[in-house]
């Protein structure tokens, strides 16, 4: 023993350089510390070994987090030395108390040296131990308040306190740190919710955008407002009798913003996109739907929240009312309108259409105007065959799945058809 190791380290006094070699070790695979034998393996031993003692433990206990002295073992040896066994830890990563989840304060071993963890390396060991969901994963930021979230659960009524962070699932349950959920719901969060408006529908000319930060709750309160401002209200007049009508129901726009927020993929730095246009707005989160899951089970009421611990804070404040019931209601709110909301998923992104009311020829049913080309080719093979299936429809159509639901509801809604029966035997006929 007269060298230094990946798993061997000596230190010839106590210092609180033996933090981060103890530190290092428990965040790679474990080793051993030697204080009382210099660099070259000469033993010099502690002159007041005891009080070094004493000194080294309580450090160690003190200074390091989470709790790291259920994997370390000391022993005084016969030469004044103590040896500190360190085993690779379960909570990782360990780190420095008072510099917190940052390389300056994560430490691995790399050849005979303790040397800072990288943030990549960092995120990577918090996964390992805190699992898959991002929410309840230790958070790399810990300098965090809160003053929109206090001013959220004032107004609906709710207790907001250090007491109640760990049933909220603010502060990880091992070590009382916050978690990812309190960076989301802090003043410094680091998503963004971003709006444009445009005058063409291929979104390309810009007339307005804004990008809205902080607490989700202070984006979400945000958004609320600026998109009333693009939700233009129209008039008509038929005689003595004025009727105002808006372009996007209100409580479709409140849907359809909650469901980006509580829904999307939080592990993806990208923002909340919300596109506006004449004639609709989409709203685009990142993260497409949890495997399984598909449009029309989404449209059914289906959900399976990926952030459970921040839907269950928006169902506390009242702000969703259960699960899967969001866009149930943005469908119904359209109910009658010839162009439906349109709900599109890719890999990584869920986007939710709402059509400009106002925008669109809302007819009366079974009014001429409002039969479309390709509701015509549907009743036209309706008369020629008594009936017709989904897949018929699709096929007749070159239409995908989704789109062919959305044009059996146009022209059930407009009175057009009806259906008959129930999954494969289901068919559309005309009333």
């Amino acid at each position: 023993m007269n060298f230094e190791t990946e798993n061997i380290e000596f230190k010839s006094q106590f210092t609180e350089e033996i933090y981060k070699e103890v530190i290092a070790f428990a965040n790679t695979d474990g080793g051993i510390v030697y204080v009382g034998i210099d660099n070259d393996g000469n033993v010099i031993g502690l002159t007041d070994v005891d009080n070094e003692y004493v000194r080294i433990t309580n450090g160690i206990r003190d200074a390091i987090m989470p709790d790291v002295t259920m994997f370390v073992r000391f022993t005084v040896q016969e030469n004044k030395v103590v040896r500190i066994t360190v085993s690779e830890g379960t909570n990782k990563p360990y780190y420095l108390k008072g510099k917190g989840l940052k390389p300056s304060g994560v430490y691995v071993r790399q050849g005979t040296s303790s040397v800072p963890a990288s943030l990549e390396l960092i995120r990577r060991m918090i996964k390992e131990s805190d699992g898959d969901t991002f929410e309840e994963n230790r958070s790399l930021e810990q300098e965090l308040t809160f003053d929109a979230a206090k001013k959220a659960f004032k107004l609906y009524g709710v207790e907001f306190s250090p007491e109640k962070y760990s049933a909220l699932g603010i502060t990880h349950k091992k070590d009382e740190i916050y978690t990812n959920l309190a960076l989301i719901l802090s003043d410094q969060c680091s998503h963004t919710t971003k709006i444009a408006v445009f005058s063409d529908d291929a979104c390309t000319v810009f007339r307005d955008s804004k990008e809205f930060g902080g607490s989700i709750f202070k984006q979400f309160e945000d958004a609320v407002n600026y998109l009333a401002l693009c939700n233009k209200t129209r008039s008509v007049i038929k005689g003595v009798v004025r009727t105002d009508k808006q372009d996007y129901p209100e409580e479709a726009i409140r849907e359809a913003l909650l469901n980006a927020i509580v829904h999307r993929d939080y592990s993806f730095s990208g923002s909340i996109i919300i596109n506006v246009t004449d004639h609709r707005m989409e709203f685009i989160s990142l993260g497409g739907l949890l495997p399984s899951l598909s449009p029309d089970d989404i449209r059914s009421g289906i959900s399976q929240p990926r952030n459970k611990n921040l839907a269950e804070v928006f169902h506390c404040l009242r702000l969703i009312e259960s699960y899967g019931t969001g866009i149930r209601r943005i469908f119904n709110l359209y109910s009658g309108c010839p162009e439906q909301p349109q709900i599109e998923v890719t890999t990584n992104t869920f986007k939710m259409v709402l059509p400009n009311m106002n925008a669109v020829s809302v007819a009366e049913p079974n009014s001429v105007s409002a039969v479309t080309p390709q509701m015509q080719k549907v009743l036209d093979y309706i008369k020629a065959n008594s009936q017709i299936t989904e897949k018929e429809i699709s096929k007749l159509l070159g239409l995908k799945k989704t789109r062919t639901f959305t044009v059996t509801k146009q022209m059930r809604d407009l009175g057009l058809i009806k259906v008959i029966g129930r999954g494969e035997s289901k068919y559309y006929t005309t009333k």
